[in-house]
Formats: C-alpha cells, sequence, structure tokens
C-alpha cells in the first residue's frame, strides 16, 4: 500500500473477511502539459494549492508530478471551506476548480468557483462558471483573458486621463490670456491664438478617439506578468503617451490651422 501510494496512485484493499486478498491500485492520469500550465500560473504571481481527500503519501506524489505550489491532503470538505476562507482572510483572491459534492461549500465560498462539465448537481449549481472541457487548469484562460481586459480598461482610462490634463494644460493659457496676461508664462507651445487653441484641440480630440477604438476592440497584448508591473508599463507607456501627445499634435494643428 506505501508503496502504491508512493507512486502517486490510490490503493483499494480487497479483503474477505478478516482475511487480506490484495490491493488494487487506481491511479489519476495527470495531463502531459499540466506542469507548464502551473508554470505560467506562477509567472503570472498565482499559487497553485491542490487540495484533496488522498492520504499524504499519494497527495505528495501528485503535488510533485503536477508541478503545483502546495499540497493539503486526507481535507474534508469543512477543511478545503477553513483553507479558503483563510487565505481569504489574509487579503488574497482565491479561484477554486473542483467537480465533486464534497467541493460544493469551497466552491461557493471562493471569489471565483469553476466546476468541471463532469462534476455533480450540487457542485454546478454552487460554482459561477461550468468548464465544458472538464480541464482543471482551464482557470489560466479565465485568468488571461480578465486580465486582459483590465489591461486593456487600464490602459485607455490611463491614457484619456492624461490626455485630458495634457490637453488643456496646452490650450487654457492661450485660450484666456488675453484676460488674464499672467498666463503666457505656461503658454509653453506658444499657440498662435486662442481660437486657433481651441480650434486645434478640437480637431486633435476628434482624430485621437478613432485611434483608440481599434485598441479597445482588439485589446492589449496579454503578457504573463504580475499585476505590479503591468501597472507600471501601462502607465509609462499609456500614460507618458497621453501627456506627450496633445503637446505635439495640438502644436502641429495649430502650425496649420496658421498656414490654412
Amino acid at each position: 500500500m506505501q508503496e502504491i501510494a508512493g507512486g502517486g496512485a490510490t490503493p483499494l484493499v480487497v479483503c474477505s473477511g478478516a482475511a487480506v486478498l490484495g490491493a488494487i491500485e487506481l491511479r489519476d492520469i495527470v495531463k502531459a502539459d499540466i506542469k507548464s500550465r502551473f508554470a505560467e500560473l506562477r509567472a503570472m504571481g498565482i499559487r497553485t494549492v491542490m487540495v484533496t481527500g488522498d492520504n499524504p503519501l499519494t497527495a505528495a506524489a501528485i503535488a510533485a508530478e503536477a508541478g503545483v505550489d502546495d499540497y493539503l491532503a486526507e481535507a474534508k470538505p469543512e477543511t478545503k471551506l477553513a483553507r479558503i476562507r483563510e487565505y481569504q482572510n489574509e487579503g488574497y483572491m482565491v479561484a477554486m476548480t473542483g467537480d465533486g459534492t464534497n467541493d460544493s461549500p469551497a466552491l461557493a465560498q471562493a471569489d471565483v468557483g469553476l466546476c468541471m462539465a463532469s462534476g455533480t448537481q450540487a457542485a454546478r449549481e454552487a460554482s459561477n462558471m461550468v468548464d465544458m472541457d472538464s480541464n482543471p487548469t482551464k482557470l489560466l484562460e479565465i485568468v488571461q483573458i480578465g486580465k486582459q481586459l483590465l489591461m486593456t480598461r487600464g490602459a485607455l482610462t490611463t491614457f484619456s486621463v492624461a490626455n485630458d490634463v495634457a490637453k488643456y494644460f496646452a490650450i487654457i493659457p492661450a485660450a484666456f490670456v488675453s484676460t488674464y496676461p499672467q498666463l503666457s508664462a505656461l503658454n509653453i507651445m506658444d499657440l498662435s491664438s486662442p481660437t486657433h487653441a481651441i480650434m486645434a484641440a478640437v480637431i486633435f480630440n476628434a482624430l485621437i478617439i478613432p485611434f483608440l477604438i481599434p485598441l479597445a476592440l482588439k485589446g492589449i497584448k496579454f503578457r504573463a506578468d504580475s499585476a505590479q508591473h503591468i501597472l507600471r508599463r501601462n502607465v509609462w507607456i499609456y500614460g507618458l503617451g497621453g501627456v506627450i501627445a496633445p503637446f505635439i499634435f495640438i502644436k502641429l494643428i495649430d502650425m496649420l490651422l496658421v498656414v490654412l
């Protein structure tokens, strides 16, 4: 039995009365690519924990083969529920996959519950989503899609806010310099007139919106990185770009208006 369990299988003892006749080896086949999939989750800053009712020997062997970060053996339904609550109390967002009735309380408690299509009715009803492919690593696609949506929204919002701040800073001194001569010190672009400044800003705004539509539809390319690195990257690219773009294009449009 120890040999079977140590190899990552579950031993099932066959008895006749008090006599042990033998042991049957029950083995779950670990998907070939599951280790690399867990590595991708790890690269995104997501920690994987296997929670199973198997004995510690079997759980340790499966955990090593699958490449999970941690495991919990001989877990009862209340143990799974308590572990998820423990992670949530520590400030983590928890996603769980499962298929059994004993997984139902934990699936309901998790921030994201994903049930396999082969799961019981109780598990399916307790989950937020049902994976029709019954693939326990489908969470990777869910996280990727969710992060891509957040990255796209964050990039567009960062660009829009930075763009508006820079745009108004560019045109307000030129627009009100005749009323408040002190603002001439802030007219760093030396726009030709208040009328041209406002027209240039309106034209720039009309041009930049169609430019952002393909970005919003296509989305920002997903990168397997932590939220902090993605945020810094978006701030540098779209925040700095949103600040610089109005100054360049408003001045170019102003120069074109003077010529015309």
